[in-house]
C-alpha cells in the first residue's frame, strides 16, 4: 500500500486525518485555530481540505495555521467538484488552492469526483504532469466507484503512474466500500482515507437524545442518513458505548480504522470540544471481539457477485 509520508523528513502520516470542511463555515477562524491545535496535540499530521469548501475560507484558514510546521504535515486538497475535470478547469482551481494555502506544492491532490463528460486521459494526463513537475506529491481520487478507479489505473499505467490514495465514504451505516473499494485498494496498493466515519454526526448519539445538527438542518444529509435502520444502529452503538464507558463517536471512528485494509479515517467537527471523542479513538484499543460486536449492529452489504450463501458460510 502507498505510504503517505511528510516531506522532507519522511515521517509517516498520522493514523487519522482531519477534514477542515467546517473551517470558515460552522467554525470561525478562532475556533478553527483551537481545532487545529487540538489535532496537533493529538498527533494529527494529515489535514484535508478542498477548493470548494466554504467558498475558499477553509483553504485560507488552513494555510495560515500550518505556517511554521509545514514540513511536518501532509496537506491534501481537491479540485474538479464543479466545472468538470478538464485540464483548464483543474489548473485554475489548483492555482487558486495553492494561493489560498500559500503553498507551491500540495502533498495530496484529489479529483473530487468522477466526471463522465471529460476524457479520463485528459484528466489523468494533467495529474501526471503536476506530479512530474513537483506541484503535487500524491495523486488521489475521491467518490469514485471501483470500476472508475480501475479504469484510472489502466490508463495511468499507459502514462507511467498509478493512483496513490482514495477517499471513499465509509462508516458503520455506510458500508458499501467493503464490497469492492476496500479490497481493491488493498490489491492495488492504494492508501485509503475514508470520510464521514461518524455518518454525518449520526453515530455520535446526539440525535438519539433530540440533538440537532446537519442531519436535521441539511436536506442532503437527512436523505443520506434518513433510513430507520441507520438510526436504530446509532441507538444500539450508543447503548454499547455507555456500557463500555466511552463515547459512541470514539467507537465509530475506532471501528472504521480497524478494518483490515488499514484506512485512515478523516474526522471532522466544528469545535475542539466536539472533536475530542473522535481524537480519543487514536488511543482506543479495538480488539477482534468488539470489532465483530460493532459490525453486527448494521447490515453487511451484499457481495459484488450477490452469492449471499457464500458470504454467510464465510467463503
Amino acid at each position: 500500500m502507498t505510504h503517505i509520508l511528510t516531506s522532507p523528513d519522511g515521517t509517516p502520516a498520522s493514523r487519522f486525518a482531519f477534514g477542515t470542511m467546517q473551517f470558515g463555515g460552522r467554525a470561525d477562524a478562532a475556533q478553527s485555530a483551537e481545532i487545529f491545535a487540538a489535532c496537533r496535540t493529538a498527533g494529527i499530521t494529515h489535514f484535508d481540505t478542498a477548493w470548494v469548501y466554504t467558498q475558499g475560507h477553509s483553504e485560507e484558514i488552513l494555510g495560515r495555521l500550518i505556517k511554521g510546521e509545514r514540513d511536518q504535515l501532509i496537506i491534501a486538497s481537491k479540485v474538479g467538484y464543479t466545472g468538470g475535470a478538464g485540464a483548464q478547469n483543474m489548473q485554475a482551481q489548483f492555482d487558486t488552492s495553492r494561493a489560498r494555502l500559500q503553498l507551491d506544492c500540495i502533498d495530496i491532490l484529489y479529483l473530487h469526483r468522477f466526471d463522465a463528460q471529460t476524457d479520463l486521459r485528459e484528466t489523468l494526463g494533467w495529474f501526471a504532469a503536476r506530479k512530474e513537475a513537483g506541484d503535487i506529491r500524491y495523486i488521489g481520487l475521491s467518490n469514485f466507484a471501483a470500476w472508475q478507479v480501475m479504469k484510472a489505473q489502466m490508463l495511468g499505467a499507459e502514462l507511467g503512474f498509478s493512483t496513490d490514495i482514495l477517499q471513499p465514504m465509509y462508516s458503520l451505516v455506510k458500508r458499501q466500500a467493503e464490497v469492492e473499494i476496500l479490497p481493491m485498494c488493498t490489491d492495488q496498493n492504494i492508501a485509503i482515507a475514508p470520510y464521514s466515519p461518524l455518518g454525518g454526526g449520526l453515530l455520535t448519539g446526539k440525535y438519539t437524545t433530540g440533538g440537532t445538527g446537519r442531519l436535521s438542518e441539511d436536506a442532503r444529509y437527512n436523505s443520506r442518513y434518513g433510513q430507520a435502520w441507520m438510526h436504530e444502529t446509532a441507538s444500539e452503538l450508543s447503548a454499547l458505548a455507555d456500557s463500555l464507558g466511552v463515547s459512541p463517536a470514539t467507537l465509530a471512528v475506532a471501528w472504521a480504522a480497524a478494518h483490515p485494509a488499514a484506512p485512515m479515517p478523516i474526522t471532522s467537527g466544528r469545535s475542539a470540544e466536539q472533536i475530542a471523542p473522535s481524537l480519543a479513538a487514536l488511543d482506543f484499543q479495538m480488539d477482534a471481539a468488539l470489532y465483530d460486536q460493532i459490525e453486527a449492529l448494521s447490515p453487511r452489504p451484499a457481495p459484488a457477485t450477490d452469492r449471499l450463501e457464500e458470504q454467510e458460510l464465510g467463503a
